[in-house]
């Protein structure tokens, strides 16, 4: 509806109040001059009238539409001093809902005699910014649409394997648990209260401990019940301490290769455990928790994202070693290998041997990683899980003689073969045994 259209009904009403106040104007003025703007017939009759003691012609009728318009004014003053009704619509007679007047607003005094509406016009830019602003939502929103089908287009899923195992490392180079199902976090694996390499080892002085120093530490066994850590060893008896540590406990400074991080300390009690069981100086263990600071992956390898955060793992979130690998490895050596030499998150089969070096973007279940550089091996690899002896040779030697890297990457790798691939998480989610891999081709 154009304004000149919503506006008769304002024109109108001043129209006839106009009227109204000119004909008692009129009525109200000397018979002398009144007469003067009248016909002969008109005067004789308002003479006699005005001698009579009556009022002249006309006067009744103005003077009626006058206190009508008072009577309306003084209502509207009265709703202008109500307090503004609740939400919804003002109850009417019989208990049914009043409707809202549409018109003018009534108003008092001069205004309300000359019918001029406190209702402003709206400027016609207003209209014409409030239109341009919806169009321009309307073309971002198509962008957008547009694009992300496009990327979905290019991103193509082509199936590479298949999840055969999934482990969890809740104390750093302490035994895994092996999972049918866990969380991925960006800072790695979850099951339950176990969370991966959140639990460290470390001396007096803060420095970390792992198999690398304590080859016996990956025979500790490690689980979780009714929300307490539970470690296990040989000819050792069962220690459980709570997960969540008191408030009380001191938060101690940790160093990680090269890198500050903190941990809540465990006890006097766990201290005591670790440290008869690996017949050494003594060692504390720590707890990292969510509120601390993590690690930057960035910090040890660059390749990695600013957002790629660890706990105590050495630098990546997610570990991921396929059966073909370890396959090709073993016949190799004279004496096999298990996977638990190598430490991965998740076990991939139904692919070629080293086939994961290739996989820069996968998909597990709801889970998108990101891959972003091999594993370079070290001596930890050459422990005996089942035993705790450190070889320091096979399958380090082994792995030496053919999976060295390229001479341009030297400078990340160095002189360590390759073996696995680390990946950070894009997207988390859950995982279980049996659950597809697939790479994302564009």
């Amino acid at each position: 509806m154009s304004e000149e259209t919503h506006l008769l009904p304002v024109f109108r009403q001043a129209g006839r109040r106009q009227r109204a106040l000119k004909l008692l104007f009129s009525t109200l003025r000397s018979p002398s001059s009144s007469t003067e703007a009248l016909g002969p017939a008109e005067a004789s009759a308002w003479g006699k009238r005005a001698g009579a003691g009556q009022p002249p012609p006309g006067a009744l009728p103005a003077a009626r539409c006058l206190r009508r318009q008072a009577r309306r004014d003084r209502r509207g003053a009265a709703a202008d001093s109500r307090p503004a009704p609740g939400p919804g619509p003002c109850p009417g007679p019989f208990g049914r809902p009043r409707r809202r007047r549409r018109g003018p607003v009534a108003m008092s005094g001069a205004r309300g005699a000359l019918g001029l509406s406190l209702r402003a016009a709206r400027p016609g830019w207003l209209w014409g910014a409030a239109a341009a602003l919806l169009a321009l939502g309307a073309l971002l929103g198509a962008w957008r649409w547009a694009g992300g089908r496009r990327r979905r287009r290019r991103r193509r899923l082509q199936r590479v394997g298949t999840v055969l195992s999934l482990f969890v490392y809740p104390v750093k180079s302490c035994r895994g648990v092996a999972v049918r199902r866990a969380q991925v976090t960006p800072m790695g694996l979850r099951s339950g209260e176990l969370r991966d390499r959140f639990w460290l080892v470390t001396k007096e002085d803060g420095h970390m401990v792992t198999a690398r120093q304590e080859p016996r530490l990956v025979l500790v066994s490690v689980s979780c019940e009714n929300g307490h850590l539970v470690l296990e060893a040989p000819e050792m008896k069962k220690l459980c301490l709570p997960v969540k540590l008191p408030r009380k406990n001191p938060v101690l400074n940790c160093r990680l290769f090269g890198l500050d991080i903190q941990g809540r300390d465990c006890g006097d009690e766990v201290a005591q455990w670790i440290t008869t069981f690996l017949n050494s100086e003594p060692y504390r263990l720590v707890h990292f928790e969510p509120s601390m600071v993590p690690r930057k992956s960035k910090d040890v390898i660059k390749l990695f994202r600013n957002t790629d955060e660890v706990a105590y793992p050495d630098c990546s979130p997610v570990l991921i070693l396929s059966e073909a690998s370890l396959e090709d490895l073993n016949t190799r050596l004279e004496k096999k290998v298990k996977i638990q030499n190598f430490r991965p998150n998740i076990l991939v089969t139904d692919c070629g041997a080293f086939e994961e070096d290739t996989w820069e973007e996968i998909l597990i279940g709801d889970v998108e990683m990101k891959g972003t550089v091999c594993c370079a091996r070290c001596i930890l690899t050459t422990v005996n899980p089942d035993t705790g002896v450190l070889d320091r040779k096979e399958p380090l030697e082994t792995l030496k003689s053919y999976r060295l890297c390229d001479p341009s990457e030297q400078h990340i790798y160095k002189s360590s073969p390759l073996f696995g691939r680390y990946f950070a998480v894009d997207k988390t989610g859950t995982i279980q045994v049996g659950d597809p891999v697939y790479k994302m081709v564009e």
